[in-house]
């Protein structure tokens, strides 16, 4: 990927625009295919990786009309089936082709409690946008319709409008339900059982709210006062928030029942525990979880020197190792804390990364360096205990593994060292264990992920559970999914 600066990028679209605006009713599929993909505007690479400011700009007007024009209007509409949570995507792409933002952003809210972040951080590529046949007639997944990119510019035009509208509440139910977690599954749980007029308190362990969203997404890539809005409608609704309030500590889930009277509960407290290595070095000084990293800068505001006194540890080399959106993250975010050096290293090549490839394309650009084929197989410290160097191993790919990509084989005696000062460990995190450990009765898999029927149901009566305790780290429409479903689940129980 190449920077295109954003002024050439709309003139593009206004000329494009102008053709097609007078005769888009008239147009058939084959031309429609043969519009143009519009490019995400984005801010020029050297400036966006000296701040936190949001690296991808947004569809003007223009943009996002044409990119709905390449929508060809499926009779069977396949993009619904790669969307978790049932997005009526062809119809709210047909109204922005037409201009309008309103009933588009209506038919969006139907279903999406957070379209502006969903918009942003969602892998549309491996979900609706697989499955588009405008993609898959040409040959290209690439270039199949922006459906990120359109429920982004509608989210965005109703935030900047004012034009949301708090959804309708039901007549209220008399009946209690307690969320543990404000990531993205307990917020559409809040919102959907609110919604059928039950008494929701959401309860978070931390201080702001938004879970991952908060922690763990950057602000370059995800802005705090866009996560802040979506928020707002919760408590529009009239769902109680309990903030600083540590589940298994502060009260357990029994209590909740015994004592506080709840007649249901949803546990969404998500993956944070790290998985390391467990590799020689991983104790020295320098040596990070991606996710206290990432924490450290976007909840704790560490980046902020001026106004936080979040300490962080000041890097010169980095290492990130791992190959996913966290990795991406990590590594995007050590350039902006000022590290004159930063490497990802992935045993097997970029092609074979699971990070989504504008990820990869924007961290490249902003001077991240990918070292492919290679591995960690010590940390090496100095006489203070901190890092001075990895030894690496060289690997090259093999057969295809389960996952359907090639297998990294270590190639012997392949090792060497090469100098650092920080290593950020991005390869995973395991569900939480807190609410597990102080719940005896709640039944979980060797993960440690908490097992549920079909709706959503675990072993404890009243209790339900979803996101990423259950999926293990997955995505934020993936966690939105289940949490529906459980909300389903729970309103239908309490119904009984």
């Amino acid at each position: 990927m190449s920077y295109i600066c954003p002024q050439d990028l709309n003139v593009k679209a206004k000329e494009v625009f102008a053709d097609l605006n007078n005769k888009q009713d008239s147009l058939k599929a084959k031309e429609r295919m043969q519009i143009p993909l519009q490019e995400m505007p984005v801010l020029e690479p050297k400036q966006r990786g000296t701040n936190q400011e949001e690296v991808a700009i947004g569809f003007t007007k223009e943009q996002a009309m044409v990119e709905a024009m390449r929508c060809i209007q499926c009779k069977n509409k396949p993009c619904i089936k790669g969307c978790p949570v049932g997005l009526k995507i062809p119809d709210f792409i047909c109204k922005i082709a037409e201009g309008d933002f309103q009933a588009a952003a209506d038919i969006i809210q139907q279903d999406s409690l957070l379209p502006a972040i969903c918009g942003r951080v969602c892998p549309q590529e491996n979900q609706c946008q697989l499955y588009c046949t405008v993609g898959k007639s040409l040959k290209d997944i690439d270039k199949a319709v922006g459906i990120g990119r359109l429920e982004r510019f509608v989210a965005d035009w109703q935030r900047k409008n004012k034009t949301a509208v708090i959804p309708t509440i039901a007549k209220e139910t008399g009946k209690k339900i307690a969320v543990i977690g404000s990531g993205p599954a307990g917020l559409v749980v809040s919102a959907d059982c609110r919604r059928a007029g039950h008494d929701v308190t959401l309860f978070e362990a931390f201080h702001k709210l938004g879970g991952v969203m908060r922690y763990g997404i950057p602000e370059f890539r995800l802005p705090n006062d866009i996560v802040d809005y979506e928020i707002a409608n919760l408590d529009k609704m009239g769902v109680k928030i309990v903030k600083n309030f540590v589940v298994g500590k502060t009260r357990t889930i029994e209590q909740l029942k015994s004592i506080d009277g709840f007649d249901a509960i949803f546990i969404g407290t998500g993956a944070g525990l790290p998985i390391f290595m467990g590799i020689e070095g991983e104790n020295l000084i320098g040596v990070f979880a991606a996710n206290e990293y990432l924490t450290r800068a976007n909840l704790m505001r560490a980046y902020d020197t001026e106004h936080a006194d979040t300490p962080m540890f000041k890097s010169k080399k980095v290492a990130v190792l791992g190959g996913g959106n966290v990795a991406m993250d990590a590594s995007r975010m050590a350039l902006r804390l000022g590290a004159e050096e930063v490497n990802v290293i992935y045993r097997r090549t970029i092609a074979e990364m699971p990070a989504r490839k504008e990820e990869v394309a924007h961290a490249q650009e902003e001077g991240v360096n990918f070292l492919e084929l290679q591995n960690v197989k010590r940390i090496l410290g100095d006489k203070d205990s901190k890092v001075r160097a990895l030894e690496i191993v060289c690997y090259e790919l093999g057969e295809p593994d389960n996952s359907g990509r090639r297998r990294p084989v270590e190639i012997k005696n392949s090792e060497f060292e090469i100098e650092m000062d920080t290593v950020i460990v991005a390869i995973g995190n395991g569900s939480n264990p807190l609410v597990t450990q102080t719940t005896p009765k709640l039944k979980t898999d060797k993960r440690g992920n908490v097992i549920v029927d079909e709706a959503g149901a675990t072993s404890i009566e009243g209790v339900f559970a979803g996101g990423d305790i259950v999926l293990g780290a997955a995505t934020v429409i993936l966690a939105m999914g289940e949490g529906r479903k459980a909300a389903k689940a729970i309103n239908k129980y309490l119904k009984n």
